[in-house]
C-alpha cells in the first residue's frame, strides 16, 4: 500500500517525536557524550599539528591530557563557585527581608493596597532569583562530576580520532554529501565553541576584576558564571548579570546595582555583540530566532548541559537532515536567515 504525502509527513512527525522522547529519556548519557565529542572536535586541529612533529599515539596522549585539564579545571571552578555561593546566600537573608519591606513601604506610599502588595511579594522572591544561579551552576557541576564516564569516553575518542581523516576519506567515496555535511558540522562546532571559550575567558576575567573593584562579594563566582553563560546564545548575558546585580542591590542599594548592570552591559555588548561575531562569522549558520528556539528546546531535552550545547546540537541536526539531503537544501536560507545563501 502506498502512503499519501500527508501520511508520510505524519509518519515522519511521529518518528521525530519518538526520537526526541528517546533522547530526553537518555539525556544523562547523550549530554556527556555530546560534550566529549565537542571537546574532541575542538582539539582536533591541535592533533594534526602534533602529528607532524610526533607519532600518532603521542599526539593522542597530548590531546587527551589537554582535554582532561580543561574539563577538570572547569569542574573545579564550578564546584568552588557552588560552594562559595552556598556560603554567601545565607548572609543576605536579613537584607532580603529589609529589601522586601522597603519595596512594600514604597508601594504602600504609592497607594497600592495591602492585598496587592502581599500578592506581589508572594510572586517575587529575591532569594529564588539567586537560587536560580546556584541551581544552574550546581546542574553543570553535577554533569561534569560524572568524570569517570566522560574521562573514559574521551580516552576512546582521542585514540579513535587518529583515524578520523582516513575513515572520512573512505566514507566520502560512498556517502560524499553526508560526510561533507558532518565536516561542516565539525567546523561550525569548533568555531563556535573555540571562539566562545576564548571570549568567555576574556569576559570572565574583566567582569571579575570590575566586580572586585566596585566591592561586589563573590566576584570569582560571578566571573565563572559569566564564562559559562557565554556559551549560552542570546540570553547568556542576561542570566550572568542577574545574580551580581541583585547582590549589588542588597550590598549597596540601587546605585551599586545600576553600576553592575551598566558595566556588565558595556563589557558584554562590546565583546559578545561586536567583536566576537566577527571571529565566528557565518560558521554557525543559524538565524537568531532559531538559535533562541534551539536553546529552549535543547535545555528542555538535555537539561542545563543542553543550554551550553544548544548550537552544536542544532548544527548536528542541520547537517544530518538538511545539508546531507539535496532535496532539503532549499531550507538552508530559512535556517540561516540569509536569503542569499545558495545550496551547494
Amino acid at each position: 500500500m502506498t502512503l499519501t504525502r500527508t501520511g508520510r509527513l505524519l509518519l515522519s512527525a511521529a518518528g521525530v517525536v519518538v526520537v526526541v522522547a528517546g533522547v530526553r529519556s537518555a539525556s544523562d548519557i547523550i549530554g556527556p557524550v555530546m560534550l566529549a565529542l565537542a571537546l574532541t572536535i575542538v582539539f582536533h586541529p591541535l592533533r594534526a599539528a602534533f602529528e607532524r612533529r610526533m607519532p600518532s599515539w603521542a599526539a593522542s596522549v597530548v590531546v587527551l591530557v589537554l582535554a582532561y585539564v580543561l574539563i577538570l579545571g572547569l569542574t573545579l571552578a564550578l564546584v568552588v563557585s557552588v560552594a562559595r555561593l552556598a556560603a554567601l546566600l545565607p548572609t543576605y537573608t536579613e537584607d532580603m527581608d529589609d529589601l522586601a519591606a522597603d519595596v512594600a513601604g514604597t508601594l504602600d506610599g504609592l497607594g497600592v493596597s495591602a492585598p496587592q502588595i502581599e500578592a506581589l511579594a508572594g510572586s517575587f522572591d529575591v532569594g529564588e532569583l539567586l537560587d536560580v544561579a546556584m541551581s544552574f551552576l550546581a546542574g553543570m557541576a553535577s554533569v561534569l562530576s560524572n568524570l569517570l564516564f566522560i574521562v573514559t569516553l574521551l580516552l576512546f575518542l582521542a585514540f579513535d580520532g587518529a583515524h578520523a581523516s582516513t575513515l572520512a576519506r573512505q566514507a566520502h567515496e560512498h556517502r560524499p554529501q553526508l560526510v561533507d555535511a558532518l565536516v561542516g558540522f565539525a567546523r561550525g562546532t569548533r568555531s563556535y565553541l573555540g571562539v566562545s571559550a576564548v571570549f568567555g575567558l576574556i569576559v570572565a576575567v574583566i567582569d571579575t576584576a570590575v566586580l572586585w573593584a566596585i566591592g561586589i562579594p563573590g566576584a570569582f563566582v560571578w566571573g565563572v558564571l559569566a564564562f559559562v553563560t557565554n556559551f549560552i546564545p542570546n540570553i547568556g548575558f542576561v542570566i550572568g548579570v542577574i545574580p551580581p546585580a541583585l547582590i549589588g542591590l542588597l550590598e549597596g542599594g540601587p546605585g551599586l546595582m545600576l553600576w553592575v548592570i551598566v558595566l556588565y552591559s558595556v563589557i558584554n555588548v562590546v565583546i559578545q555583540s561586536i567583536i566576537q561575531p566577527r571571529f565566528v562569522g557565518q560558521a554557525v549558520g543559524l538565524s537568531t530566532t532559531l538559535t533562541f528556539l534551539s536553546l529552549v528546546f535543547w535545555t528542555w531535552v538535555l537539561g542545563p548541559l543542553g543550554a551550553l550545547l544548544a548550537v552544536p546540537m542544532s548544527l548536528l541536526v542541520r547537517a544530518v537532515l538538511v545539508d546531507a539531503d539535496p532535496d532539503a537544501r532549499w531550507m538552508r536560507p530559512l535556517i540561516s536567515g540569509h536569503p542569499g545563501e545558495a545550496a551547494p
